[in-house]
């Protein structure tokens, strides 16, 4: 069946980096668009970033954009997120997932739902602390 693991979280000062990693088997990676979604403390799931299944071009939430890069290599079916100057407020557990994400999420109208998407990972934490 399908499987998405993630990994590569882990505790970061403020204006680190860190690099998340997930690796997907049991389907057609280079088929899908991924997306990566992030749910801090007591909040809800908030979308992060979208990649197409060809890598070809990405979108961002815009509290990441310039800091956060999405990334995929179809040949070892691993979708990364560079992650830089990184804030208290990037505390949270990062899950990746099949895309597409729906408009209404990339645009910001509504927050994602677990079912908007048919494969979630299980997540790595990523704690942005001093």
């Amino acid at each position: 069946q399908a499987q998405l693991v993630e990994s590569g979280g882990g505790l970061v000062q403020p204006g680190g980096s860190l690099r998340l990693s997930c690796v997907a088997s049991g389907f057609t990676f280079r088929s899908f668009s991924m997306t990566w979604v992030r749910q801090a403390p007591g909040k809800g799931l908030e979308w992060v970033s979208d990649i197409r299944s060809d890598g070809s071009s990405a979108s961002y939430t815009d509290s990441v954009k310039g800091r956060f890069t999405i990334s995929r290599d179809n040949t070892k079916n691993t979708l990364f997120l560079q992650m830089n100057s990184l804030k208290p407020e990037d505390t949270a557990v990062y899950y990746c997932a099949n895309g597409p994400s729906p408009p209404g999420v990339v645009s910001g109208t509504r927050p994602p739902r677990r079912s908007d998407y048919a494969f979630w990972g299980q997540g790595t934490q990523v704690t942005v602390s001093s």
